[in-house]
């Protein structure tokens, strides 16, 4: 991130293992006074080295997140960096929504293009149940509360290894 803002290169992606494993991921930026959500982009699909795909959606999510204005390389040093390095998703039936762990699974809901993720933390950081979890993956793919018990509509939940500075 600090490279992209600065205007130089990409550092190298580091040659360690974890790097070259195929994963989803997402980076979190938050304030680290207050904790106000600055930024946040992810990659869904498994199909990239997490180096890179890290990389990648940091500085999306300092410089393209369209709920915020771009970071700017003197607020970087005042952000905490989360990073969610995302498992393979599971599927999830409505009726099966009580296997939902508050806490452990994130929430994929998916309708056609429509699309909203929630990661595992964002449950437990606003306190919500199963019901408000599915109701606000739901809200953030554009659909309805209730479209996930809706045919046509296809849930999964999925763990997130997480971590940050």
């Amino acid at each position: 991130m600090a490279a992209a803002l600065a205007g130089d290169p990409a550092p190298a992606v580091p040659d360690v293992p974890g790097a070259r494993l195929h994963c989803g991921a997402f980076v979190t930026l938050e304030e680290q006074g207050d904790g106000a959500l600055r930024g946040c982009i992810g990659r869904i699909a498994g199909d990239r080295p997490l180096g890179k795909v890290v990389r990648t959606v940091a500085v999306s999510a300092a410089v393209d997140d369209p709920r915020f204005p771009p970071v700017t390389a003197e607020e970087l040093p005042e952000l905490r960096i989360e990073i969610s390095v995302l498992g393979e998703p599971s599927p999830l039936e409505p009726k099966d929504s009580g296997k939902l762990v508050i806490g452990r699974d994130g929430l994929l809901v998916r309708r056609g293009s429509a699309l909203g993720l929630l990661l595992p933390q964002v449950a437990t950081e606003h306190g919500l149940g199963p019901e408000d979890l599915h109701g606000g993956a739901c809200r953030k793919a554009g659909l309805g509360p209730h479209a996930w018990r809706e045919p046509g509509t296809q849930g999964s939940t999925f763990q997130a290894d997480v971590f940050g500075e």
